[in-house]
C-alpha cells in the first residue's frame, strides 16, 4: 500500500523529477485556467438565456449570470497572472494558482448542483457527472490536491441530493458521483503522468539541443566563442544596436611571431599560450563587456559599442596590459622577451554600413597595419576617424 501510494503519489517519475516538473507547470495552470474560466461564463451565459426566453424565471437567469460573471472575473485574474510571469523576475506564488483553481472548480461545481439538483430536483443527476469529469483534466496537479477538490465536491454534492431529493433518487446519485468522482481521479491522474512525462522529455531534449549549439558555437581550446558565433554576433551587432549606441567598434588581434613560439616551444606549449590568450579575452569581457572570439589558429576578434569614439582607446589599453599582465616568455619574438599581440580596429558610426564582410576587412587591413608597424601596437581608424597608433606602455 505504501508503494502503491508512492507510485500515485509521485507519478512514477520519483520524486526529484516530480519536484521538478512541478515547478515548471505554472504558465501550463495558468492558461488552463484562463481557457476554463473562458468557457465556463461563455455556457453559463448561454444557459441564463433559456429561463427567460421559455419560463420567464429571472431567479434562475440572475443564477447563471452570477456564474458566468464570476467564471469571467477568474478568468481576468488569470490573465493577470499570465501577463505577470512574463515581466522581468515576475513571479505567481503557488498558493494563487491553487486559490484560483479552487474558486474555478467551486463556482463550476455549485453551477452543476443547482442545474442537477435544485433546479430539477424530480430527475437523475446528469450535468454535475460530466463536471466531476472534464473540469480538472485541463491541470497539472498534485494528486492529493486533486483528491481534496474530488472529496470536497462530492460532500457537497450528496449533502444536496439528501436534503433536495428523494431516497429513491439520491441512492443512484451518490453512486453515480462517486462513481463519477472515481473516473475524474483516474483521468487526472493519467492525463498529468502524460503530460510531465511529455514537460521532462521536452526539456531534456531543449537541454541537450542547447548544450550541442553550445559546442557548436564555442572554441574547445580557448573556450572564447569561434567563428561561427562571430559571424552571427557580427551580423546581430550591425543590424541591432540602441539609441545611446554611436560607435560601432570591431576589433581583430593577432599573436606576435606565433610561429616561431609553436616551433621553438613546442605545439603543446602553444595551446598553453592560447589558453592563457583566451583567458585575458574573457576578462576583458567580463570587465568592458566586449564580446570575444577565436577566428582563426592565432587570431582574435572583438565587437563591442561605443557613446564615444576615443573611448575605444579604453577598451585597447585594457586589453594590452591583460596582455602584458600574463608575462608568457617568447625567446623568438623581435619586439619581446614575452608573447604580445598586434591589433586592428576599426570604428564605424552604427547603421552607417550593414554590409559585414567589408566592414571585417576593414578591421582585418587595421591589424595588417599594424603588423607592418612594427607589431606589438594597435591601429584604430575609421571612416571619420583618421588613422593613429597606441603602443603599449613600457615597464
Amino acid at each position: 500500500m505504501r508503494k502503491l501510494l508512492y507510485l500515485w503519489r509521485y507519478y512514477t517519475l520519483g520524486r526529484e523529477q516530480y519536484n521538478e516538473c512541478m515547478k515548471k507547470t505554472l504558465k501550463i495552470n495558468l492558461n488552463s485556467l484562463l481557457h476554463g474560466n473562458i468557457l465556463a461564463a461563455v455556457l453559463a451565459g448561454l444557459f441564463a438565456f433559456f429561463p427567460i426566453l421559455v419560463d420567464f424565471d429571472f431567479k434562475r437567469a440572475a443564477f447563471y449570470f452570477l456564474t458566468s460573471f464570476l467564471a469571467l472575473l477568474f478568468a481576468l485574474a488569470s490573465g493577470w497572472g499570465i501577463r505577470r510571469t512574463k515581466r522581468q523576475n515576475g513571479l505567481i506564488s503557488k498558493k494563487f494558482i491553487y486559490i484560483l483553481t479552487a474558486a474555478y472548480y467551486l463556482n463550476l461545481i455549485l453551477f452543476g448542483i443547482y442545474l442537477s439538483v435544485w433546479s430539477d430536483p424530480g430527475n437523475y443527476a446528469v450535468t454535475i457527472m460530466i463536471i466531476f469529469v472534464c473540469a480538472l483534466t485541463l491541470f497539472i496537479f498534485s494528486p492529493v490536491f486533486i483528491l481534496c477538490l474530488t472529496a470536497c465536491a462530492t460532500a457537497g454534492f450528496v449533502i444536496a441530493v439528501i436534503f433536495a431529493k428523494s431516497p429513491q433518487l439520491y441512492i443512484y446519485d451518490i453512486c453515480n458521483v462517486i462513481f463519477a468522482g472515481l473516473i475524474s481521479l483516474f483521468f487526472c491522474w493519467r492525463i498529468s503522468m502524460l503530460r510531465m512525462v511529455a514537460i521532462l522529455n521536452t526539456n531534456k531534449l531543449e537541454g541537450e539541443r542547447n548544450k550541442y549549439l553550445d559546442e557548436s558555437m564555442i572554441d574547445e581550446l580557448t573556450k572564447l566563442r569561434n567563428r561561427r558565433d562571430f559571424m552571427q554576433t557580427f551580423q546581430r551587432f550591425v543590424l541591432n544596436f540602441r539609441t545611446s549606441d554611436i560607435w560601432l567598434c570591431i576589433g581583430m588581434a593577432d599573436i606576435d611571431f606565433f610561429k616561431n613560439y609553436n616551433d621553438h616551444y613546442g605545439h603543446p606549449k602553444g595551446d598553453d599560450c592560447l589558453r592563457a590568450i583566451g583567458g585575458a579575452f574573457n576578462r576583458l569581457k567580463e570587465t568592458m563587456g566586449v564580446y570575444c572570439a577565436r577566428v582563426g589558429g592565432e587570431e582574435f576578434a572583438m565587437l563591442w559599442f561605443e557613446k564615444d569614439a576615443p573611448h575605444a582607446d579604453a577598451v585597447v589599453d585594457r586589453f594590452n596590459k591583460l596582455i602584458r599582465s600574463l608575462k608568457i616568455p617568447h625567446e623568438k619574438s623581435s619586439v619581446s622577451e614575452y608573447v604580445t599581440m598586434s591589433v586592428g580596429v576599426y570604428i564605424e558610426r552604427c547603421g552607417a554600413s550593414k554590409d559585414t564582410e567589408e566592414l571585417y576587412n576593414l578591421a582585418d587591413k587595421c591589424l595588417y597595419t599594424a603588423k607592418e608597424s612594427g607589431r606589438n601596437c594597435a591601429i584604430i581608424r575609421g571612416r571619420e576617424i583618421t588613422q593613429y597608433q597606441i603602443k603599449p606602455a613600457q615597464k
